[in-house]
């Protein structure tokens, strides 16, 4: 209940202090950088940072409210990115992944939000519950996203299609620039289909098609590629595997001779290395791409790039 309600505090007290210290926020917005030249958006998490980037390219300046290393699930918004929501001229968001943006827009920027879900419909999370069967799936998380698996940037071709909903909305805002949002948006798409298509090749002569996850975030790409996840826990990466579900999952890794377990770079890798341990099996990275780590100098296509090396060599593919 505290983390559905503080926002509404944070918004109010944030929009209270811009009213009453009117000369603090000018100069805090001149400190950040703002130019009247560029539309400010706002995006709620790296993916989305990633879009508005590449479409916006420079007539946009781009505020992602997920610092590198940072988990973006249950991000807690401080009132200083509470009045970048306010400020912001557009906010591009996913409603129902991080309950605390989805407030603080509802609160300032209703009519400058962009929700991305409203373009691609999401995967119903129960398409993958066979994997996991609710075990350690925190009630409140479960409720927040409305039973929808929120990771559709997993799937290139998504992606792409939100980068073209993105440069219209963009234009919009920014109609002396609309052409330029379109083009890129068009080149955009061209790097992502060229990305599905060695996806597409990559994985499709493998010895395995299972995968053995930490969460199941990766139902997008699965389902894309005609793979199957095996989640440890559900949707949410920081919920605790029961015993009998970690009993369960080794039973699966035997079943399907799996060499890896894969884990996150965001979240603890124990529970993987746990498992592995029990079915001689390595573990590795498969990145959800939620944020980027702190250590990590690529982009959403090398880090895709990344994960399509690690699934092929898991998952012996030719």
């Amino acid at each position: 209940m505290n983390n559905r309600t503080a926002p509404r505090a944070l918004a109010a007290a944030t929009t209270a202090l811009l009213a009453l210290g009117g000369v603090t926020a000018c100069s805090d917005n001149e400190a950040a950088g703002a130019d009247p030249q560029r539309v400010d958006v706002v995006a709620a998490f790296y993916p989305l940072q990633f879009l508005a980037e590449r479409i916006g390219g420079d007539a946009v300046t781009v505020t992602n409210l997920v610092k590198p290393g940072a988990e973006p699930h249950d991000v807690e918004l401080n009132p200083g990115q509470v009045g970048d929501v306010v400020e912001a001229e557009m906010v591009v968001y996913l409603a129902g992944f991080q309950p605390q943006v989805d407030e603080a827009v509802e609160q300032n920027a209703k009519d400058r939000a962009f929700d991305v879900a409203t373009v691609q419909p999401l995967r119903d999370a129960a398409a993958d519950a066979h994997h996991h069967e609710g075990e350690g799936e925190e009630p409140g998380h479960k409720e927040e996203t409305g039973g929808k698996d929120p990771h559709l940037w997993l799937d290139p071709t998504r992606l792409a299609t939100v980068g073209d909903a993105l440069a219209e909305r963009l234009g919009r805002a920014d109609p002396d620039r609309a052409a330029e949002y379109t083009n890129r948006a068009r080149e955009l798409r061209t790097e992502l289909e060229k990305l599905d298509g060695e996806f597409t090749a990559g994985l499709k002569t493998c010895q395995r098609r299972e995968i053995v996850v930490s969460h199941t975030a990766f139902g997008y790409l699965t389902e894309r590629y005609q793979l199957e996840q095996i989640g440890i826990t559900g949707l949410s990466p920081e919920n605790e595997p029961s015993p009998q579900r970690l009993a369960e999952v080794a039973e699966e890794a035997r079943e399907h001779k799996a060499t890896t377990i894969f884990f996150e770079t965001l979240v603890s890798p124990k529970v993987a290395e746990t498992i592995a341990g029990q079915v001689g099996a390595k573990t590795a990275v498969l990145d959800p791409i939620e944020g980027l780590s702190t250590d990590d100098g690529g982009d959403y296509l090398s880090v895709m790039r990344t994960n399509l090396a690690s699934l092929r060599t898991a998952l012996s593919c030719s």
